[in-house]
């Protein structure tokens, strides 16, 4: 962060300390949004006096492609608001670019997302004994742990997955490659689930898929949303979930823990770069210290 913006925030602080009189714990989320947004603007090379309303609007548009919940979006905009009002305040802008920004309206249906803890709930309801449950396990570990689609998930392949070096290659939408951290829990349990005889025997062509059908085939989405239905019944959770609820879960915590935005794009595969590009624009060292470091199963167990 620039000497500026870290200036910046200092002074922020004092103000919601001594103007705003809120509590320590307001004045921590204050800051850690704030923290957040000014890492984001300096990322595309501009300083907080720069932002208008149409750089916002990008902003908060690139939250929602990141399935990032829309109480936690509207969350990011209450600190953003509070920031700018500080500015104008300060004389550091002379209008306020937030004026017109809207908030999602949380009346309406929206995209679920699941608690850490429910997280948690349909794994540990998952019986390991029982035929598919390995599979399952590992399934639900890896569209949580690595915020895949479920297309992605049910294209994997046992080549694709690298464990010493902790990352899995996935081709997304228009098969675009890139390399996606795993954590150590998805890990541990897609090598637990290919080493037992939990797996059936694949058909001709469809040996190096990693999750398989019961009649040996590369599982189909169908099937991916039944056992995540199933799966929920069984931990108690009421909420209208699918596989996609996974990778909604996993930006949001990744992005409430401290994670930052661009890291988060890069692993959703929003960004249109190649496995090359990867390793030569972006040290894929820092983004599986992003896993390591926000990521809830890393240090749940």
């Amino acid at each position: 962060m620039t000497e500026k913006h870290a200036n910046l925030l200092e002074r922020y602080k004092l103000y919601l300390q001594l103007e705003q009189n809120l509590s320590t714990n307001s004045i921590e989320a204050y800051l850690f949004d704030a923290e957040k947004f000014i890492s984001s603007i300096e990322a595309d090379n501009y300083i907080v006096s720069d932002v208008d309303y149409n750089y916002l609007q990008h902003f908060v548009a690139s939250l929602y492609e990141l399935g990032i919940s829309a109480r936690s979006i509207a969350r990011i905009i209450s600190g953003i608001r509070s920031l700018f009002k500080f500015l104008l305040t300060e004389n550091e802008i002379t209008s306020d670019p937030t004026e017109l920004l809207e908030s999602p309206k949380l009346g309406l249906h929206l995209t679920e997302v699941l608690t850490l803890n429910e997280i948690d709930a349909i794994i540990d309801s998952i019986d390991l004994q029982a035929t598919h449950g390995l599979r399952n396990r590992a399934l639900v570990e890896t569209l949580y742990s690595c915020g895949l689609r479920v297309s992605e998930l049910c294209k994997l392949r046992i080549g694709d997955i690298h464990p010493n070096e902790g990352f899995l290659k996935v081709f997304g939408k228009g098969r675009k490659e890139r390399l996606v951290p795993m954590s150590a829990s998805a890990i541990e349990a897609i090598e637990q689930y290919l080493a037992s005889g939990d797996r059936p025997i694949a058909k001709t062509g469809q040996e190096g898929y990693v999750f398989l059908s019961q009649l040996g085939k590369a599982i189909s989405r169908i099937t991916v949303f039944t056992i995540i239905k199933k799966l929920a019944i069984e931990a108690g959770i009421t909420k209208n979930i699918s596989p996609h609820t996974f990778r909604h879960s996993f930006a949001t915590h990744l992005l409430e823990g401290g994670a930052n935005l661009q890291a988060i794009r890069l692993m959703l595969g929003h960004e249109d770069i190649s496995t090359t590009a990867i390793y030569t624009h972006i040290d894929k060292q820092h983004l599986r210290k992003v896993i390591l470091e926000y990521h809830p199963r890393n240090f749940r167990k």
